[in-house]
């Protein structure tokens, strides 16, 4: 298998159904406690792209990109519209988004990623697939050029510096970003008949881990 650098149309995915699924293994004691645990790091999103469709142009744009991945075989983007950016939905990236870390003089690549904080607790999500030209990076709070002192690998996520941060100094970034997907079905059922009256096929897509 491999994976396609390439997004499902933006088009087709807005107004799809999907987002993040956790795995939570429950164990039920004899005095009615319970223990829970999971086995998952990192929650794994999942996607209808059957209700994006809203006529049958958009059902033939989906069949070539379906046959182009051959099924299930290959990977490919998907711009989750309700979870793009590592900002708010309503605002614009920045530099100062989010905080990889901080600089020891030595450590030159960093991975870009996501928190998700409520109250006192965070999940960190891992980003390998940032959209081209999107990403802005900082350190000290000063915004960097790119090319010129750092480097993004948009199929890995990978921030790679000219010259390792300082001792201490806080990397941040921002961007808009893509998740991994392929489709979760090798099999795509569309009736003419039952399309123009409102009846559009099931299309699951699932998040791929790399």
């Amino acid at each position: 298998m491999a994976f396609h650098e390439i997004r499902f149309p933006a088009t087709l995915s807005f107004g799809s159904l999907g987002g993040p699924e956790r795995r939570t293994e429950i164990v039920t004691l004899a005095n009615g406690h319970e223990e829970r645990n999971t086995p998952w790091a990192q929650a794994r999103r999942r996607y209808d792209a059957g209700l994006g469709l809203r006529s049958l142009d958009d059902v033939e744009t989906l069949i070539a990109f379906f046959e182009a991945r051959q099924g299930m075989l290959h990977g490919f983007r998907w711009k989750d519209w309700a979870d793009y950016k590592t900002c708010k939905s309503s605002g614009k990236v920045t530099a100062l988004d989010q905080s990889l870390g901080y600089g020891d003089g030595e450590t030159r690549v960093f991975q870009l990623a996501k928190s998700y904080r409520s109250g006192e607790w965070a999940v960190r999500r891992t980003i390998t697939k940032p959209v081209v030209a999107s990403v802005r990076v900082a350190i000290a709070g000063s915004e960097l050029d790119e090319g010129l002192e750092w480097t993004v690998d948009t199929a890995t996520g990978l921030v790679t510096f000219a010259s390792a941060p300082g001792v201490g100094a806080e990397v941040t970034v921002g961007c808009e970003f893509d998740v991994p997907v392929r489709f979760d079905t090798d099999l795509i059922q569309v009736s003419v008949a039952n399309f123009q009256a409102g009846d559009v096929p099931k299309v699951p897509v699932i998040e791929v881990r790399q």
